[in-house]
């Protein structure tokens, strides 16, 4: 089933008002038909929709109301270490499918790249269109932020606002350690997990995030690209709150 984001001001009653390009999508595109059904995620809740296609808009009735709550019960923020090529475009597509709710890209010691100022406006743009059309694919109810690039200093200082902090790094403890900082995490947290680039973490970048109480956590005994340990870390917290800690509106 398909699933369209809309703002509040486009509800009327128990109907959606959907317009522009979407409307275009599911007359055009898709070329739905009057009675078929979508589901609409409108503030963070999806509603079963049957739609009714008019001249230059749907209007989408509500049958069923919270249809589905695809929310993690906990609030995942991925830091990624900015990669280069299209790496980061694969890393958010993946992260959104796997639950994340923010994503944001770390300017670190060891990147092999760096994003010209000028560039880094439209490089958010492309950024967060692929988040959108992943939540939309994967069935999200919210559609997961993209925030700008920050530089390492600026993802310190936001470490504050983390229940906890997950560093994938070597780690001689092994999955004993990696055990011990989910068993940390509790319902309705919100978990930060900090990928470093391709040239790894800097020994001073590690000393610095531990001194914020950052976890290190090890990701098993092979070596992993940037692109596989974030899509690793976030696949381990998702299936860790998953399991252990159910449904938030429990």
């Amino acid at each position: 089933m398909y699933n369209f984001f809309v703002n509040e001001s486009e509800k009327q009653g128990d109907s959606f008002i959907i317009t522009e390009s979407d409307f275009n999508h599911i007359s055009n595109v898709l070329r739905m038909k009057t009675g078929d059904t979508i589901l609409v995620s409108c503030n963070g809740q999806a509603s079963l929709c049957e739609i009714e296609i008019f001249s230059d808009y749907v209007k989408a009735e509500i049958i069923e109301k919270n249809y589905h709550d695809t929310n993690l019960p906990v609030k995942i923020h991925l830091f990624q270490g900015l990669p280069k090529s299209d790496k980061m475009e694969l890393i958010i597509q993946k992260a959104v499918e796997l639950g994340v709710e923010e994503i944001t890209p770390v300017e670190m010691n060891r990147c092999v790249v760096k994003v010209e100022e000028k560039k880094k406006k439209s490089k958010k743009e492309r950024w967060q269109s692929i988040a959108e059309s992943a939540a939309k694919q994967s069935k999200r109810v919210i559609i997961p932020k993209v925030n700008d690039i920050i530089s390492y200093k600026q993802f310190l200082e936001k470490t504050e606002e983390l229940s906890v902090l997950l560093v994938p790094y070597e780690n001689k403890e092994g999955m004993k350690a990696t055990k011990e900082a989910l068993s940390l995490i509790k319902n309705g947290d919100t978990v930060g997990i900090i990928i470093g680039p391709e040239g790894g973490f800097s020994e001073k970048e590690i000393d610095l995030v531990t001194e914020k109480n950052g976890k290190t956590i090890s990701l098993g005994s092979r070596i992993l690209r940037t692109e596989t340990a974030a899509i690793a870390s976030v696949t381990m917290c998702m299936l860790y709150a998953e399991m252990e800690l159910g449904d938030i509106n429990e």
